[in-house]
């Protein structure tokens, strides 16, 4: 919708998209309050929103993403991962925003023409690299969900770049160097409703973010553009699935699960077991966009034969989170900031080192190998 008023309107407009924005992707809460939102169905990851369709080969280095619509305005929300001389910005359009479509282009024919690093040991032949993370900081924040809303969102958990706030911006995050995770080349940031026992804050003990790939052929995974972002899970959905196999905690450890809380949604782990929550994002990208309305919609999940979809044709690495907390025994009154342990949901702002990032993806992804935290087989 094209906005045609004095400054003043428009701002009170934009505010009002904004919250309509956030209440659509499930992430506008109470600040603070657990257990604040009520039920609700989930969307599914990447299922609404519409559709980036291309006839480019999934992971082919030669595609060219197409251009957006005619409709764009300015943005300085992110950049190619790779900017070329002249390359022009981000351009954003009904919550779409847009990369250039040549600077990407270029960045993944550069991409493409290094030279993986020989192997060397006998490394796990698993597609895999890892940060070690802690947690930074708490705040009533979504600068992807609801940029520039101070204390808009219910409570989040953060870790890795400790700047973040609801203005982060890439380029601020690339501009403070500061992260809570054990490589400094990693300045993005990721965070996760906050979650709570009897009202009181219960932090990870510590988070695992691995960068891996599910798909049949992991060795045409590129990294992400600079400035991407996006979510995964609903914080509106309050229930389990009909299946009863979404979002679970479960017992890490010697021991494992011994039984469930009063409720029935969290496990009851032994002594020397921790409740630990796994959260997957898709690895899959449309190759046009750095975000879309719901923050879904330019992700996909790998399909029924393990390659990315003709709409989705880029693979990307699979982020995952491995999220450990101080609990065993007593798991009972435990809540999150957006509601019940079905609410989990979770955000990626990609702001890593550009060389960083593609000398893990290019060793460590491309040739099916485990690497650690430095990237090292």
């Amino acid at each position: 919708m094209i906005l045609r008023s004095t400054p003043g309107q428009r701002r009170s407009v934009t505010a009002l998209l904004l919250l309509s924005v956030a209440l659509a992707g499930g992430c506008k809460e109470a600040p603070g309050t657990p257990g604040a939102s009520g039920p609700s169905s989930d969307t599914g990851i990447g299922s609404s929103g519409p559709e980036a369709p291309t006839s480019a080969v999934p992971g082919d280095p030669s595609a060219t993403p197409s251009a957006p619509g005619a409709s764009a305005t300015p943005s300085a929300s992110g950049k190619p991962a790779t900017p070329s001389t002249g390359s022009a910005p981000p351009t954003a359009s009904g919550g779409w925003i847009t990369i250039d479509p040549a600077g990407q282009a270029a960045a993944t024919k550069a991409f493409f023409a290094r030279k993986p690093k020989p192997v060397t040991g006998n490394p796990v032949k698993v597609p895999e690299f890892n940060v070690g993370c802690k947690t930074s900081h708490h705040n009533s924040d979504d600068p992807i969900v609801l940029p520039k809303l101070v204390g808009g969102s219910h409570n989040h958990t953060f870790w890795g770049n400790k700047s973040t706030n609801a203005n982060s911006t890439a380029e601020s995050l690339r501009s403070s160097k500061a992260t809570t995770c054990n490589s400094p080349d990693d300045q993005s940031a990721y965070w996760i409703p906050t979650m709570y026992q009897n009202g009181k804050v219960v932090d990870p003990t510590e988070v695992t973010v691995y960068y891996g790939s599910r798909l049949k052929d992991p060795s045409r995974t590129q990294p992400f553009p600079f400035g991407l972002r996006m979510i995964t899970g609903n914080a509106k959905n309050q229930v389990d699935t009909p299946d009863k196999q979404g979002n679970h905690f479960w017992c890490a450890g010697i021991g494992g699960e011994i039984g469930r809380s009063a409720d029935k949604t969290f496990p009851v782990c032994a002594k020397t077991a921790n409740i630990v929550r796994q959260i997957t994002f898709p690895d899959c990208w449309d190759g046009k966009h750095l975000d879309s309305p719901d923050h879904k919609a330019h992700m996909a999940n790998g399909d029924h034969t393990g390659a990315c979809p003709k709409s989705h044709p880029v693979p990307v690495p699979s982020v995952s989170f491995v999220i450990s907390y101080p609990l065993s025994a007593n798991t009972d009154g435990i809540t999150l900031a957006s509601g019940t342990s079905f609410s989990m949901h979770a955000d990626f702002f990609n702001a890593w080192k550009d060389e960083a990032l593609a000398a893990r993806v290019r060793n460590c992804l491309d040739q099916g190998v485990k690497c650690n935290s430095a990237g090292n087989f």
